[in-house]
């Protein structure tokens, strides 16, 4: 019996939109990058990118559970001294709820190539709107 190992050329890729409404943020995240690493598939390989596109709809109407909302703080810095910059997860939620949830998920991929090039088939918008219908993306069920 041997093992089959499947090449990158022959991984067969869908389309999922997801419904963030009302669901938990840490929760949605973990399916989404479950998803995008192709974990759901019989022929996953943790070093080939097997994962599917992943739409995420309705980003500003994500829940978050605790005083999260005002604790929890995000960083970036310039690269000058005294460039940090912080900003809440109220702030982020109001201005750039998209990037709330690809910051998310962009954690809990691998730190390589390998987690860039997944991150990339991840698509987020803040309305119920997106432009991807060409690719008759399914609706994704995620319990969160």
């Amino acid at each position: 019996m041997k093992t089959y190992r499947i090449k990158p050329q022959e991984v067969e890729r869908k389309w999922w939109v997801v419904n963030a409404e009302g669901k938990v943020l840490g929760r949605l995240a973990s399916e989404i990058a479950k998803i995008l690493r192709g974990k759901h598939k019989p022929y996953y390989q943790p070093d080939v990118d097997c994962g599917d596109f992943v739409i995420v709809v309705n980003a500003e109407k994500i829940r978050v559970t605790g005083k999260k909302l005002d604790q929890k703080v995000y960083y970036r810095h310039s690269g000058y001294p005294g460039g940090l910059k912080a900003r809440t997860l109220r702030w982020m939620l109001e201005h750039k709820p998209e990037e709330v949830i690809r910051l998310a998920v962009k954690r809990m991929l691998p730190k390589n190539r390998l987690g860039h090039r997944m991150l990339k088939k991840l698509k987020v918008y803040r309305g119920p709107d997106h432009p991807h219908q060409a690719q008759k993306p399914e609706p994704l069920e995620v319990n969160a």
